[in-house]
Order: structure tokens, then C-alpha cells, then sequence
């Protein structure tokens, strides 16, 4: 790439085709020529229309602009590709690859096969810590998007994400200075990349300029087009008030989203802090939007005013250029790159396109290496036939003779040895079958004690409310678990590569997997579908009680491994098989998402594939992410049914049932520690085990799920607040957070192949 006469960078993005011409002028590159093609309309709202668009539009650009002899970088959106930023324990350079190889298996969420995937090292100057970058894309997806441009016969060289692209271009342009947060806002989605130093860090939020144009399609009943032209004209319009008022929890929400990703990558790198942000994309024309981000973030917003490599020399497009300077950094960094000159320089080109452009560039040897190899099997062939008359000579006769012997009672020891080995199958079956019967006994325990030790550390039990009240309410870093909600999926393989892992949280918790069921955690009852279906009619032995959780009633038996008739265990032929976890839970602090993002995530998604291996569990986290987070009082719902719960318990009180008024959550909450799990009935063959007494507990005691007396005796119905607060400490709870984590659990995890030294 770096000899290329020319290159373009094009990005096809959900509006319009954005394409930039780079040449080499020295020592240093110059922008040529540069377009910008609107779909004849949006590709998000284009339907099974969006290939043809695609197909139109850069037909339209193969049409205007010369490529012949020049080489193409393609970008990819971030939403559909994959990346994961990962350290290196200190190893020598030449054990790196195979390092990297393994990493890509435990962290790419499908199989290597399945994907084009690459890597980039990070490495500051003297430093000997390495951090690397997997990147990677399903071949399918990668594959149909380069069939676009190969249709119209453009040069494709390089492959590479939309926000590794961005990088490029400001890391070229020198624009990288401290640590600086870019914000390239899209119209699907908003690319958020962290640079410092040599290292990057990047996530895609689903939040673009469509979700601005959503918000006046609900408000003012305008489809979409109409919404958009008023979105565009915002600032002139004699409605810009109530335009901005229905655009406002857009805004709202890309800051929080922005403000999330700021605080993860602080607790990541401790040492660093973001002072800049750089704004980039199409929707930042938004009146406003500037003065929103700087005054919520407390961060200086900077826009674009040129590229290093300066502007068209036509002054005509150079002023189209200059217009549209904020979309166009991934195109420019992508033709950056194409030439040579990108930080970055991994690719998803695919490894066959790869192949086939090298041998292009070998044509040139394969007269010599032709002549030569006819020259060679020449010379092989006349010894081959020389060799053939003899073996077919008078004095080979009897030598053939013996070798037909030995062959013939080969033959027949073999076919002895297959009916020796198939003899006793039954028998050999039966034993396979009742010893897996013992598999999985421990799944569920182990599972649900990993989430308890994934949890902060709730104070002691012999605490007391005076105790726990020395700590602000907002400063407690306590998180109970409310529910866990369970499904079985005989394939994960989707779940796993979906990009958008946080969607499985509403759809597989009501929708049909074929052979499963689902069903919940709340203390005291275990539902059906916290295992596998395909299971015998015993069930496993009674399991010990888990801490902080009351005890539950025999689980359904696990399905026999490797038998694919049952439908359950181990891998099939489609993925692996596993579970959706839907795990609600509360917590009083006042930096809800952060502590449990940072607790509970973080803990979680170090469960993996190795550790898995190294603890001899058979399953591990594939993934952990946060689905929702709000305070209780804006759920309508559970303030409603802790109203109820607390005026049924009045009026037992009063009736003199009970002798407590209660409060709190509303819900029962993990007990401080439960009777234990009882007994499950043995499986056929096999004696149960009794149950064993439960732990001390999830939370501390009177928390809420702990039927204690409420230390304030005095609220009565009077009290507005008194169905909403703490059993023990009396405060109000409707300001603290719920939230709603996901997590893949996938069965039986499989060691890294081996690399081939």
C-alpha cells in the first residue's frame, strides 16, 4: 500500500457516500480531489432497498472520478464489527502472535472461522507494557460489503473500522495531544474513541443523528423525511423552541452515555484524565449541541477547521469540501492508511483477497519458475518410466507375488481387530450414560456463588443501623440482588455475535427458544428453566444452601453430555449452549451504574474461558453489560406495589396479625442468610444427598428482604414517605438506583488450540 500511486478513502455512511482522493507531494500527503454522494434515501429506514442505494451511489462516484491505478480503504461501521483492548503479560516478541491468537479466542465472541480478524500492538516509548487491539468482523458481513466496490472494479486494499479510521486521521493530523476523548457523532450510531499516548479505546453507543430525528417524528406526527428537513433548519425556524424541547432527552441521553464510557475508562486507567473533546459528524450542525456537551461534561468541544493535508485545489470543492469537513474524517483517515501512513495499520481485508493480490504482484517471476518446473518434471518424468519397466520386468514377478500376500492377511487382521472393537457397545454405552449422570451436579451452586463474591462486600453481620447509618446513604457500596431470571439457549452463537447484546434482555425472557423455558430466581423458589431441558426424571442430590440466599426447592437434572438426542449439554453442531441471565438488583449509592459496573461487571467478565478451564468449572461469562439503570422513584410500577405491600401490613398490623410496619423495596430481597437449598431427589440409579445449611448472607441483616421490625414505630399512614422507606435504617429508597445486568453464560468451555510453532 505504501507504493500506491493514489488512494481514496470512501465511507459509505447512513446518508451519503463520503469519499476522499489522497497524493503523495514529497514527503507528505495532499489532498487531490474529494465527494460526497447522497443516497437517494436513508439506508436505515431503505429496508431490503439498502443494496441497491449502496450500489447506485458508488456507481455514480466510479462514474465521475478517475481510479484507475489507484488502491481503495473501505470503512466499516463499529456497530456491526468487533473491538477488545487487552494487556500482555511480559513475553518475548516472537511468543506475541501465539498470545494474541489465544486472547482472540476467549475474547471474540464466535468462532475464528467465522471471522476476518487482525491485531495492532500498543506500546509507549520505554515502556515494557503491551496492550493490544483485536479487531474482527464476520466474514459474511465483510464479504457482501466488498462485493459492493468490486462490482464497479475499484482497487480495494484495506478494510478497517470507521473509528480506528478516525484515529488515523487525527493521529496524522497531530491533533491527539494529552488525553483526548473524539466524539465522531453518526446518524446511526456515535463512535466514542479514547486516545492517549500510543494507546486508543474505543465503544459505539447506539445513539446518532436518526435518534434526534426520531424524538420530532413522535412530537410533531411528521414522517420521517419532513422530521429531518426540520431538524436540519432547526436554528432558523420559527418553532426552534419547541424543536429543541423534543430533542432535549436525545441530548440528554448521549451525555449520559458519554459520562458512562468517561467513568469506565477512568476506573481502567487510574492515572489518566480526559481534557479535551474533539466533536466530529454530520449531526454536531445542531444549534446547541456544543454548548450542551461543554456544560454538561465540563469539557472543552472542539470542532474541525482543516485537515493536515490541506483542501481540493478547485476552489468550487474546496468549499464543499470545508462545509462538510466533519463527516469526512473517516474517509480521510482511511485513504491516510491505503497510504501508507496510518498509526494503525491492521486490516479485515479478507486473508484469500490478500493471498491473490501478492501472487498479483509476482506475476512477473512465473515465466522463469514455469520454465524451471517444466525443465524439473522432465527430468522426473524419464526416471518415473525407466523405474515402471523394471517394476513390470520378468525378474519382478515373484516379488509382487509375496507383497499381494503380506497386503491380503493385513486385510484380515485388520477387519478381526474392528469386530473386537465394536464388540460390548451396549455395555460401554450404559456406563457412559450413568456416569454422566453426575454431570453438571454442581452448575447452579457454582454459578450463583460466583455472582455473591462478584458483589461488594456488605458490612458485617453483627452491624447495627447505628453503624450503617454512619456511612451516607449515597456513599454505601451495597448491591443486593432482587431476581434472577433464567434462559436456556441450545445455540448462543447468535447471542454471542450480536453487536446489539443488549436486546437478548427484552426478547429472550418472553419470546420461544425450541426445546427451552424460561423462569426466575426469587428467594425461597427456584423456577423451571434454570437448567437445561432434555432432563431425566430424578434430578440431582440437595445442594447446600447459597450465602446470603434462602434455600430452594431440587432443580430439574441436567442433560446427559454429548448425547444430542436430549437436546441439552455441551456444544452442538450450531454453537455453544448456555444461559441468559436477567439479574435485577438495587443498590442506595448515588453512583448506582458506576459501582455495579465496576463490582459486579468487572468481576464478572473475569470468569472467562481460562479461568473456567483453570477452576475445572464447566461454564463461563461471555459477556456482562448493564442493560438499564434508573431511580426506584421514577418506576410507577414498583412504587405502586410498595405502596400496596405497605398498606396490606398496616392493616395486618392493626388487625394485631403483625406487630411491624414495614418498608423499604417492596420486594423480598436476598436474605441475609437462608435455611439452605433442600434436598433434590437422586437421579435413577443414583442415592440423593441431603441438603446443607445456608451461608451468612448476600446483604446485611434487616436490609431490605429481612422481615425485622421497623426502627421507626412513630410513621403511620400520615407519613407520604412511609411506604418507601429503609426496613432498618428508615430512610426513603426511591432515590436509589435499579438496575438490570445481562450476562451469557455459556456451557462447557474449550481449551485455545494450539498454534502451530
Amino acid at each position: 500500500m505504501a507504493n500506491a500511486r493514489f488512494a481514496w478513502g470512501i465511507d459509505i455512511g447512513n446518508r451519503a457516500l463520503k469519499a476522499i482522493k489522497l497524493v503523495r507531494d514529497g514527503d507528505q500527503l495532499r489532498v487531490d480531489d474529494y465527494e460526497l454522494i447522497e443516497h437517494e434515501q436513508v439506508l436505515s429506514n431503505a429496508g431490503d432497498n439498502r443494496p441497491s442505494l449502496i450500489q447506485n451511489s458508488l456507481a455514480q462516484f466510479v462514474q465521475r472520478h478517475q481510479t484507475k491505478g489507484g488502491q481503495v480503504g473501505i470503512g466499516v461501521s463499529g456497530q456491526s464489527s468487533f473491538a477488545r483492548f487487552i494487556k500482555l503479560p511480559p513475553v518475548e516478541p516472537k511468543k506475541i502472535p501465539e498470545i494474541v491468537r489465544f486472547e482472540a479466542i476467549q475474547q471474540i465472541p464466535f468462532p475464528l472461522d467465522d471471522v476476518e480478524w487482525s491485531y495492532q500492538l500498543f506500546q509507549e516509548p520505554e515502556s515494557p507494557d503491551i496492550e493490544v487491539g483485536i479487531f474482527a468482523m464476520r466474514k459474511e458481513l465483510v464479504n457482501q460489503y466488498i462485493s459492493f466496490f468490486t462490482e464497479v472494479d475499484l482497487n480495494v486494499q484495506l478494510v478497517q473500522m470507521n473509528p480506528l479510521a478516525v484515529y488515523n486521521a487525527m493521529y496524522y493530523d497531530q491533533r491527539i495531544k494529552g488525553t483526548t476523548m473524539i466524539v465522531d457523532l453518526g446518524a446511526e450510531n456515535t463512535d466514542l474513541i479514547i486516545a492517549e499516548g500510543e494507546t486508543v479505546w474505543l465503544r459505539s453507543i447506539p445513539i446518532g443523528g436518526n435518534n434526534f430525528t426520531e424524538s420530532l417524528v413522535k412530537s410533531f406526527k411528521l414522517n420521517f423525511a419532513k422530521a429531518e428537513e426540520l431538524k436540519r433548519n432547526a436554528k432558523t425556524s420559527k418553532y426552534a423552541r419547541q424543536i429543541f424541547q423534543a430533542m432535549r432527552p436525545v441530548f440528554a441521553d448521549l451525555v449520559s452515555e458519554i459520562q458512562r464510557s468517561i467513568g469506565f475508562y477512568a476506573s481502567v486507567h487510574r492515572d489518566s484524565r480526559i481534557t479535551r473533546i474533539l466533536a466530529l459528524g454530520g449531526t454536531f450542525r445542531l444549534p446547541g449541541l456544543q454548548k450542551y456537551l461543554q456544560q454538561n461534561l465540563q469539557l472543552e468541544v472542539e470542532f474541525l477547521n482543516g485537515y493536515g493535508a490541506g483542501e481540493p485545489a478547485d476552489g468550487k470543492l474546496a468549499t464543499s469540501f470545508n462545509e462538510n469537513l466533519q463527516s469526512l474524517a473517516a474517509a480521510y483517515g482511511l485513504a491516510i492508511q491505503t497510504m501508507g501512513d496510518g498509526k494503525i495499520n491492521s486490516s479485515l481485508l479478507p486473508q484469500a483477497i490478500r493471498r491473490a493480490k501478492l501472487w498479483q504482484e509476482k506475476t512477473k517471476w512465473f515465466a522463469a519458475a514455469a520454465a524451471t518446473f517444466v525443465l524439473g518434471t522432465g527430468v522426473a518424468y524419464g526416471s518415473l518410466y525407466l523405474s515402471e519397466a523394471a517394476f513390470n520386468s520378468d525378474s519382478a514377478t515373484n516379488d509382487k507375488s509375496q507383497v499381494n500376500s503380506i497386503l491380503q492377511k493385513a486385510q484380515n487382521l485388520d477387519q478381526q481387530w474392528s469386530e473386537v472393537e465394536q464388540s460390548g457397545g451396549p455395555d460401554r454405552q450404559q456406563i457412559l450414560n450413568l456416569s454422566s449422570l453426575t454431570n453438571y451436579r454442581d452448575l447452579w451452586t457454582n454459578i450463583l456463588r460466583d455472582l455473591h463474591n462478584s458483589l461488594p462486600k456488605p458490612p458485617s453481620v453483627d452491624s447495627t443501623t447505628a453503624d450503617i447509618k454512619q456511612t451516607p446513604r449515597g456513599q454505601r457500596n451495597l448491591v443486593f440482588v432482587d431476581t434472577i431470571n433464567s434462559r436456556y439457549l441450545s445455540d448462543m452463537g447468535q447471542v454471542l455475535s450480536d453487536p446489539d447484546f443488549k436486546r437478548w434482555s427484552n426478547e429472550q425472557f418472553t419470546g420461544g427458544d425450541s426445546g427451552s423455558s424460561r423462569g426466575g430466581y426469587n428467594p425461597g423458589a427456584m423456577q423451571p428453566g434454570m437448567m437445561p431441558p432434555g432432563m431425566g426424571p430424578g434430578g440431582m442430590p440437595g445442594m447446600p444452601g447459597m450465602p446470603g440466599m434462602p434455600g430452594m426447592p431440587g432443580m430439574p437434572g441436567m442433560p446427559q453430555q454429548n448425547n444430542p438426542s436430549d437436546g441439552g449439554g455441551g456444544n452442538n453442531e450450531n454453537g455453544p449452549s448456555g444461559f441468559l441471565l436477567n439479574v435485577t438488583c438495587t443498590t442506595p449509592n448515588s453512583e448506582g451504574y458506576a459501582l455495579v459496573d465496576k463490582t459486579l461487571i468487572t468481576a464478572l467478565t473475569k470468569l472467562n474461558a481460562e479461568h473456567a478451564l483453570a477452576e475445572g468449572h464447566k461454564y463461563y461469562i461471555a459477556k456482562a453489560t448493564i442493560v438499564s439503570a434508573n431511580r426506584i422513584g421514577e418506576n410507577t410500577v414498583r412504587l405502586q406495589k410498595m405502596q400496596q405491600q405497605w398498606q396490606a401490613a398496616v392493616q395486618a398490623k392493626q388487625s394485631g396479625t403483625v406487630t411491624s410496619t414495614p418498608g423499604g423495596y417492596g420486594q423480598p430481597g436476598m436474605m441475609p442468610g437462608g435455611p439452605g437449598m433442600p434436598g433434590m431427589p437422586g437421579m435413577p440409579g443414583m442415592p440423593g444427598m441431603p441438603g446443607m445449611p445456608g451461608a451468612p448472607g448476600m446483604m446485611p441483616p434487616g436490609m431490605p428482604g429481612t422481615p425485622r421490625t421497623s426502627t421507626n414505630q412513630n410513621q403511620n399512614q400520615t407519613d407520604d414517605a412511609a411506604p418507601y422507606r429503609d426496613r432498618q435504617t428508615g430512610e426513603d429508597v426511591r432515590n436509589d438506583w435499579e438496575l438490570r445486568v445481562l450476562v451469557a453464560v455459556v456451557l462447557d468451555p474449550k481449551p485455545a488450540p494450539k498454534t502451530p510453532e
